[in-house]
């Protein structure tokens, strides 16, 4: 099961995500949900950093996918990170079996 972490501040506004693990939905190469959930959290991940220009923490690799802004630009990300939370939720919807959805104040 992948699991989707939204970080967000008292306010609501989001300040990143993690995504870990895999949906096991089909053989690698293959799943749609991880495809989905990967392309979604590298495409936010770029937007943020090398179209917007916002200094922040990243990771990607096997299984593992962060992004990490400072609590200042949280306003800058609000749209591009609600649009994200709202595909991750969707998708959860969708494939409650292979992805959930938690939120964590930071």
């Amino acid at each position: 099961m992948i699991e989707v972490s939204l970080y967000t501040l008292a306010d609501g506004d989001m300040t990143g995500f993690r995504l870990k693990g895999h949906s096991g939905y089909a053989e690698s190469g293959s799943d749609i949900v991880c495809s989905a959930v990967s392309s979604a959290g590298l495409m936010t991940a770029n937007t943020v950093t090398e179209i917007m220009k916002i200094s922040a923490e990243t990771q990607a690799d096997e299984g593992n996918i962060m992004l990490r802004i400072f609590s200042e630009d949280a306003a800058l990300c609000r749209d591009v990170l609600q649009g994200f939370r709202l595909h991750m939720l969707l998708l959860e919807e969708q494939y409650p079996d292979y992805i959930i959805v938690k939120t964590t104040e930071v």
